[in-house]
């Protein structure tokens, strides 16, 4: 039988259909993906021909109250290492990169992980290039893994703050290398150094990144956050807006340029109630001394016009990271001269003895009068009166004289005839043993001891007359921050009122406008805040015996601080000194707190001076004089106080004791001699920083890089793929071409 076959015709014409329902479908198929779908796939492409940065926000200013600028920002050039895409360059040039192992916790389980050896793929494939042209830095190789583990999508700083040679030295010669990019980035720069470094604080890099907000850019640079103080309290204020730059990848996915870029905005200006022109002079004044702290208030309304604490430091030492060594010395300081002594908390001594007496006035005591004999006895302890020593007495006296006078006798009896209840409810209304709500870091409230304070942290004891006695004279448990002293000081030269200290003025935006709160007012209100009105618990007669006191400490023959007298200006005060521990070591607190002018009052200034084996009104007085008579002549147009860049305070002995202190051409007045009591010796508590800074680690061996010798590495030849049909049929084999030395593009932003 034979088969019947298909005419050579009828082949032709039904392959041909075949072809014409294949180029058909064909067709279709690229309608399909270009027109149907042709914007969807447009919209991938472009998403994957490009990559994002995070551009940080910019800082706003910090000024004082007239405008002037405290800190700003200044252009940092810093060499970075983009580490996902050096190990892609590494894996296109040599092929699959090193491998290391750690130890990690997955769902709940210890497991080892393999991930790409930065540390290798760093001195092998980059360090050789720079080292070309002498740019390699040794770097903390540990460090460098951690942050290729933790933080991938960040960018690594390989160099920061580099100098303007490294920078051309970058610029002039093309490195090269995948992954190394010179970044242009805003860091803080304190314009004055050390002036106002402890009010002021500074910034650093984060402690953690954020995630989310990482995921959404190729690469990632966070911005700087505040660590402490007023750059930490006013981040949110501070920190502006981050921008985005969008760069262009080629085909081979290798970045070659910039698409467009939104620039980032910045942050508000915050403005303080502080005068740099005083905080010049407090800072001058304190430097007399080796361990002091000193607040210049208004007492009008509160406003904090000088806070100044000795040691001190230059807070441009934290931009744009602090180096180990010099974290280590701050730390290391006998000085502690990142402990903000303006708000740390010690015995007040004598000063305390303003709450005493007005919780005496607040009892009806104004016409009381008690006997000095020396000293008082308590149970079995005889508490002595200071001028005991000089073998004399102040015999029988009210309250005007014994304010002073300083006499001891008088207050431990009229403390005792008040009752403790009476001087801890004058102590709260006047922000003694209280926060100040400045948000100051680590900012000590004190101590405003009573029994209910005795039975919470000394339950073993029980309070007596005896305590009662030490706190009527400022001593015992009681803590006081010259911050306080300053403000309950100011309430008796303005005859009562009790102000919330203030240290923010106003915060503008960078068009001048307020920055407002979530309910439409201005962030922060220029109104001053009443903390209390003591009139409401002691008449304004009374107030006035408490001023005359005062007056008397200083204007008239026997006060004890006659050092504080100026030739033109009626001044007002109190002097105190103080026995107290600090870490283990006892020693004397000296004080002096006055306003000036008597009649009208516009400057309240306390002292606090550590280590003085001299008194009150010897050691901290004469500073507390020469602040005031410099800041009311600088209002007169007699002085000039010009604001400059300030070096860190520092004593090379800061444990040396001071016995006077005395300015050339400075009015002595009268000599003091009120003592410190010495029945009781209390800790203080020292408002030590415990921010954490971006602290830069020493190199390590593996971060040795300077002398590492070059790695020459052969580079792998190109897979060899299988001879397609053509070839295979016709016996044809393909010639390599030459294998061309890679020269992966430089990253430029």
């Amino acid at each position: 039988m034979n088969r019947r076959r298909l005419s050579p015709r009828l082949r032709i014409q039904f392959l041909g259909l075949l072809m014409l329902a294949g180029m058909g479908a064909l067709g279709l198929r690229l309608w399909w993906i270009q027109v149907a779908h042709g914007a969807e796939w447009t919209a991938q492409i472009r998403g994957s021909s490009q990559a994002t940065v995070r551009i940080p926000s910019v800082r706003g200013e910090i000024k004082d109250r007239n405008g002037l600028t405290l800190v700003q920002n200044r252009a940092s050039y810093e060499v970075d290492f983009y580490l996902p895409e050096m190990v892609k360059g590494y894996r296109e040039r040599f092929g699959q990169p090193p491998l290391t192992e750690h130890r990690t916790t997955i769902n709940g389980m210890p497991k080892d992980v393999k991930e790409p050896d930065i540390i290798t793929i760093v001195n092998d494939g980059v360090v050789p290039r720079l080292n070309d042209l002498d740019l390699a830095r040794d770097y903390n190789a540990g460090q460098l893994q951690r942050h290729y583990r933790n933080d991938t999508e960040v960018p690594y700083s390989y160099i920061k703050d580099i100098d303007f040679p490294t920078m051309a030295k970058f610029s002039e010669h093309d490195v090269g290398l995948p992954g190394v990019d010179i970044a242009i980035k805003p860091v803080r720069s304190y314009v004055y150094g050390a002036l106002a470094a402890h009010m002021l604080g500074y910034v650093g890099a984060p402690d953690d990144t954020n995630k989310d907000d990482a995921r959404k850019f190729t690469f990632y640079q966070s911005d700087v956050e505040g660590k402490s103080n007023v750059e930490k309290s006013m981040d949110e204020y501070l920190r502006g807006k981050p921008g985005v730059r969008y760069l262009r990848r080629n085909a081979k996915g290798v970045i070659d340029g910039v698409l467009r870029e939104e620039p980032p905005q910045q942050g508000a200006n915050v403005f303080l109630t502080i005068d740099a022109r005083i905080q010049a002079i407090t800072d001058e004044a304190l430097r007399a001394v080796s361990r002091a702290g000193a607040v210049v208030v208004d007492p009008n309304n509160g406003n904090i016009l000088a806070m100044a604490s000795v040691p001190s430091f230059d807070p441009n030492t934290f931009i744009p990271s602090i180096k180990a060594k010099d974290w280590k010395a701050l730390r290391k300081d006998e000085g502690d001269p990142l402990v903000n002594r303006a708000v740390s908390a010690l015995p007040p001594g004598s000063t305390f003895k303003l709450i005493t007496s007005f919780a005496g006035l607040r009892k009806n005591l104004a016409n009381a009068h008690f006997n000095c004999g020396g000293g008082v006895s308590y149970g079995d302890h005889f508490f002595r009166c200071w001028v005991a020593e000089k073998h004399y007495t102040h015999g029988n006296i009210g309250l005007v004289e014994a304010i002073k006078v300083s006499c001891d006798s008088f207050f431990y009896q009229y403390g005792n005839a008040a009752g403790i209840q009476s001087i801890d409810v004058v102590g709260k209304m006047l922000g003694i043993g209280e926060e100040s709500g400045l948000q100051l870091s680590s900012e000590q409230t004190g101590n405003l001891p009573g029994p209910e304070w005795m039975q919470i942290h000394h339950p073993q004891e029980r309070w007596s007359q005896a305590q009662t006695a030490n706190v009527s004279i400022g001593q015992g448990y009681t803590l006081v921050s010259p911050l306080q002293l300053a403000m309950a000081y100011a309430t008796a030269a303005n005859g009562g009122t009790c102000y919330y200290p203030r240290l923010v003025d106003k915060i503008l935006n960078q068009d001048g406008s307020p920055v407002l709160d979530e309910h439409g007012k201005p962030a922060v209100s220029q109104t001053p805040r009443v903390r209390s009105d003591l009139r409401r618990e002691v008449s304004p007669q009374d107030i006035d015996l408490v001023r005359k006191g005062l007056w008397k400490v200083v204007n008239e023959d026997g006060g004890t601080g006659g050092r504080a007298r100026l030739k033109d200006v009626v001044v007002a005060g109190k002097t105190g000194t103080a026995q107290a521990t600090d870490r283990g070591h006892e020693e004397n607190v000296a004080w002096f707190v006055c306003f000036a002018p008597f009649d009208h009052p516009k400057y309240v200034v306390a002292v606090m001076v550590q280590g003085a084996s001299g008194h009150g009104g010897e050691v901290a007085g004469p500073i507390a004089t020469r602040i005031l008579e410099r800041t009311l002549a600088m209002d007169e147009g007699n002085f000039d106080m010009q604001v400059a860049w300030l070096a860190p305070a520092h004593h090379a002995n800061p444990l040396q004791l001071i016995k006077a202190v005395s300015y050339a051409g400075g009015n002595l007045g009268s000599e003091d001699e009120e003592g410190a009591d010495t029945s009781q010796s209390a800790d203080v508590q020292m408002a030590s920083d415990n921010a954490s800074p971006d602290v830069e680690p020493e190199a390590d061996a593996q971060g040795q890089v300077s002398k590492r010798p070059r790695v020459v590495r052969a580079a792998p030849a190109p897979p060899q793929r299988p001879p397609n049909f053509f070839e295979r049929l016709f016996g044809v084999h393909r010639q390599p071409p030459p294998q061309p030395t890679p020269s992966p593009a430089r990253r430029r932003f």
